[in-house]
């Protein structure tokens, strides 16, 4: 078998899909994107091309290391979003080949079903009471939400008790009834951190995420002096030599490598390993599309360390196009009590409906976060 042909397709509301083709007919599908760069990594998994036709697909180990050290400039976001589409792909169209799931190449499963999480409150943290309410009548006891705006390097005490009181109406509201994680999305500097998971420690979040940013990651282990809340990183470290360091130095309780953005199955694989070795929990980011949660579902079930999965159904981001919009076999990703079981089909387990990623292709829009400005006009995280 030979891989003949690399197709991409970006679609809304912000994903891109990539389809691998063989001479033996059998298709696999990746999901290579950085939300809000689709174009520049569509323009890397084209750079590839010329590595990947004439190869045999089922040699994924090396096509990988060709790609990630053949052209001598490695890593970073765009190059291994790319790699890692293309890793997926390859999973995918092997397990095809063979007749099995992805995880039973990988040896098997190590659960029978995989706890998922839901996000509520979107960008600017509002209305979580009533999207937690509504989204327990389907099922789900465990969120997580943006913990706050804009929050300077230094914030006064008036933005720091709005943060702190949006949470306390949680606990008020469900008690210990549901879990959920806070995610600070690097909006809150070093400065803050520390005050922030101080006040935030009595009402027992699930974790804290990106508690700073990946950049200041030497501050993990300091943070976690400070706190009994569990500090989670990892969706803006994008392969095992990043994780590395940060392992090294400690203080992260969950990490969280996204498998379209750090390599693929091959490379999470390899992290999650590496987390497991320093006692250290899974949970792979995922705020994208089907094949990217296929992916993640595939790792999580081989990982013993493995402890929640984000997922994107009904996420904030969605508008224009949602999860199941594109895939055929909907039944497969059926959530029920918060859980997911493994998906039974061949290869990563999800049947894409090409007509509907060919037409939704037709018109899909550049998708762009919004740039957020502090009081004094200067530019603040989002």
């Amino acid at each position: 078998m030979k891989i003949t042909k690399l197709t991409t397709y970006r679609l809304p509301p912000r994903w891109m899909l990539l389809k691998v083709e063989t001479d033996a007919g059998i298709s696999g599908w990746g999901e290579p994107v950085i939300e809000g760069k689709a174009r520049t990594v569509e323009t890397a998994v084209q750079e590839f091309e010329p590595y990947l036709v004439g190869q045999d697909p089922a040699r994924i180990n090396d096509l990988w290391q060709v790609m990630y050290r053949g052209g001598f400039y490695r890593g970073g976001a765009i190059l291994m979003s790319a790699i890692a589409g293309i890793d997926q792909a390859l999973w995918d169209i092997k397990g095809k080949a063979l007749g099995m799931p992805v995880y039973q190449l990988l040896g098997g499963l190590v659960r029978d079903r995989m706890k998922v999480y839901s996000w509520v409150g979107g960008d600017r943290p509002a209305d979580v009471i009533a999207d937690i309410r509504r989204l327990r009548e389907g099922g789900f006891d465990t969120f997580k939400m943006n913990g706050s705006e804009e929050m300077g390097l230094i914030a006064n005490a008036a933005t720091v008790d709005a943060a702190v009181a949006r949470i306390a109406e949680i606990r008020a509201a469900f008690g210990m009834e549901i879990e959920f994680g806070i995610d600070f999305h690097g909006r809150i500097g070093a400065p803050m951190a520390k005050v922030m998971l101080r006040e935030l420690e009595p009402y027992r979040p699930l974790f804290v995420e990106e508690p700073v940013l990946a950049e200041q990651d030497e501050c993990y282990a300091r943070l976690a002096q400070h706190t009994a809340i569990p500090l989670a990183a990892g969706e803006r470290m994008y392969s095992r030599f990043e994780f590395k360091r940060v392992f090294q130095a400690g203080g992260l309780a969950i990490v969280q490598p996204d498998l379209s953005h750090a390599g693929g199955i091959s490379e999470c694989l390899k992290i999650a390993g590496m987390a497991e070795a320093h006692d250290v929990a899974l949970a792979p980011h995922c705020p994208l599309g089907p094949v990217a949660l296929a992916a993640c579902l595939a790792l999580d079930f081989v990982s013993h360390n493995a402890v929640l999965q984000e997922q994107s159904m009904g996420i904030h981001y969605n508008k224009g196009g949602e999860l199941l919009d594109y895939v055929v076999n909907r039944e497969d990703f059926h959530i029920e009590g918060g859980y997911i079981r493994p998906l039974p089909k061949p290869g990563l387990g999800v049947v894409i409906d090409e007509a509907r990623v060919i037409e939704a292709s037709r018109n899909a829009p550049d998708w762009r976060n919004p740039l957020w400005r502090h009081a004094d006009g200067s530019l603040a995280e989002w």
